[in-house]
């Protein structure tokens, strides 16, 4: 099981609007390539986005489906990548004030990926989803960023 966490400046609400929105899951998602597909009712429990994983002409077509979810505070997904496998992935938001700090909790549950010694799959999870934060953070505060700046401009007009 890998455990990543990082403060974003931004609330959780924030972070929940790009979480919430499936079509961006390859934006900040290491891995997912490209979207084919977002149910309607994303992100209601068994709802499911439909993505391709790896590069192409070599992508896999797959879904990950909602587990749980609690709108502003956290979601849980079963993630596969056939034939590779799946996977148990836990996002969790906190408030510090008017950050958030973000903590993704990773396991592989089935196929493959179960087989790999711990220590192997415990890094490979941790450096995925160091990056995944990252570009998580950067959709995040930019978005929040620009909507301040429009909000602040319509003020002064």
């Amino acid at each position: 099981m890998s455990v990543n966490r990082r403060v974003m400046a931004a609330t959780p609400d924030d972070v929940w609007t790009v979480l919430a929105d499936g079509w961006l899951y390859p934006l900040w998602v290491v891995g997912a390539s490209r979207m084919r597909d977002v149910d309607r009712d994303w992100p209601a429990v068994g709802s499911r986005i439909h993505h391709s994983v790896g590069a192409w002409p070599l992508l896999i077509d797959d879904h990950t489906e909602v587990l749980e979810a609690v709108p502003g505070r956290a979601i849980t997904l079963k993630v596969r990548a056939w034939p590779v496998g799946e996977g148990r992935v836990e996002i969790r938001l906190s408030d510090i004030g008017a950050r958030t700090e973000v903590v993704i909790t990773e396991e592989a549950t089935a196929g493959p990926g179960v087989l790999v010694p711990e220590p192997f799959k415990g890094l490979s999870l941790k450096w995925r989803n160091t990056e995944t934060l990252r570009r998580l953070a950067f959709l995040v505060e930019g978005r929040h960023e620009a909507l301040d700046r429009a909000q602040r401009s319509t003020k002064e007009n």
